[in-house]
């Protein structure tokens, strides 16, 4: 069986000067709104939820879209400035995941 993909292309910021340490803070700082945003959202915090569910998974999208945005950027600032090559480690990680058994 194929493995199945998502494939999203999401774009190289403009007008940005990241470095690594900053877009990794970045990382974590949208990483934190999105896990605020499925407690809060999913009444984990033990708040009453007052969003239809429709709306909440529209802004955990958003969130999880910001998460996946910065980690892109991370990836540029890699390639770019460090000179990663990504393709490389794309191959790479998938091998590892095939090792752990989450692939066939």
């Amino acid at each position: 069986m194929a493995v199945q993909q998502k494939i999203i292309a999401l774009p190289r910021l403009n007008k940005l000067t990241p470095t690594m340490e900053s877009t990794a803070l970045k990382l974590m700082e949208e990483a934190g709104e999105l896990a605020q945003a499925i407690g809060k959202l999913r009444g984990l915090s033990g708040e009453k939820v007052e969003v239809n569910e429709k709306e909440v998974m529209r802004t955990i999208t958003r969130e999880l879209l910001d998460v996946a945005q910065t980690a892109v950027s991370l990836m540029f600032v890699l390639e770019e400035q460090y000179g990663v090559d990504l393709q490389q480690a794309l191959q790479e990680h998938v091998e590892k995941l095939r090792r752990k058994g989450y692939l066939d």
